[in-house]
């Protein structure tokens, strides 16, 4: 593998593992990522790369919850608290992953473009800044303050809203965290929820994906992938870690305008000729 691809693997990985957990799209960022790094001759094996290294982040994901999680499977068979949130996690990973059998290479098809991703972004962030204005306006609509206290309805508008990731530029964890602020959980809430429901979210597309793709890929590809999969567990443990003091002072404002200002430059640059998206 030479230096220029080593170098862009570990860009992709660290895109990846920066923009997972916020929300602000971590497809929709690899799509415009690897539009501009242009892997000609790649496209393919490209495409499972970017799902692969998403394993990277939901590692840094485990290791920061690696207590609870050993909690969790440790009383499996004997605690009911324990049983409740398995149980809750269950349930809203279903709509997306029924949803994304039976629509998925049809999204891919259409959406997994440049343009559609901007405008993705763009809507996306009118969402969050209408959300966070109700928040504002009625603070006392929350009513769930632990993940213990969700119930499995709570997970079944959890696991919808995730539902939306589908479409590129969305953001998974931006839909799951203003989805559950939008039902009366609590931003910290929604924020644990979210990081636990991708746990078998992304291993379960990692998992699908190099099974299906397993054609594409040979023992060559480790090293492209071994990079890109540590970046983006580097740089994912430190952006859940930064996030979760984030989230404990400040709301998700800064990430709305991100988006919408990001997604407006795609459009104008494309629409001007001043940067060639690749499709």
């Amino acid at each position: 593998m030479d230096i220029i691809l080593a170098l862009k693997a570990l860009v992709m990985g660290l895109v990846e593992g920066f923009t997972e957990f916020l929300p602000i799209s971590s497809t929709g960022h690899l799509i415009l990522a690897d539009s501009l790094l242009n892997f000609q001759g790649m496209e393919e094996k490209m495409k499972v790369f970017e799902i692969v290294i998403q394993a990277g982040a939901i590692f840094a994901v485990c290791w920061e919850y690696r207590e609870r999680i050993r909690s969790v499977l440790r009383g499996l068979f004997s605690d009911a608290k324990s049983q409740r949130f398995a149980v809750n996690v269950a349930i809203a990973f279903v709509p997306l992953a029924a949803l994304g059998l039976v629509f998925g290479k049809a999204i891919k098809a259409v959406l997994f473009k440049p343009l559609p991703v901007a405008l993705a972004f763009i809507v996306g962030g009118v969402v969050i800044l209408l959300v966070e204005r109700h928040a504002k306006a009625n603070p006392v609509a929350v009513r769930v303050h632990s993940v213990d206290d969700m119930s499995p309805l709570d997970a079944l508008k959890m696991g919808i809203a995730q539902a939306f990731a589908l479409i590129p530029g969305t953001s998974r964890s931006g839909a799951t965290i203003i989805g559950g602020m939008m039902f009366g959980l609590s931003r910290k809430v929604a924020t644990e929820f979210s990081f636990f429901l991708a746990i078998p979210t992304l291993l379960g597309a990692t998992v699908y994906s190099l099974y299906k793709e397993r054609a594409l890929l040979s023992a060559a590809d480790l090293p492209l992938f071994g990079i890109g999969t540590v970046a983006a567990f580097a740089s994912a443990f430190l952006c859940v870690r930064w996030l979760l003091r984030y989230i404990s002072s400040h709301d998700f404002t800064i990430f709305a305008w991100y988006r919408i200002v990001f997604g407006l430059v795609v459009i104008v640059t494309a629409h001007y000729g001043l940067v060639v998206w690749v499709d």
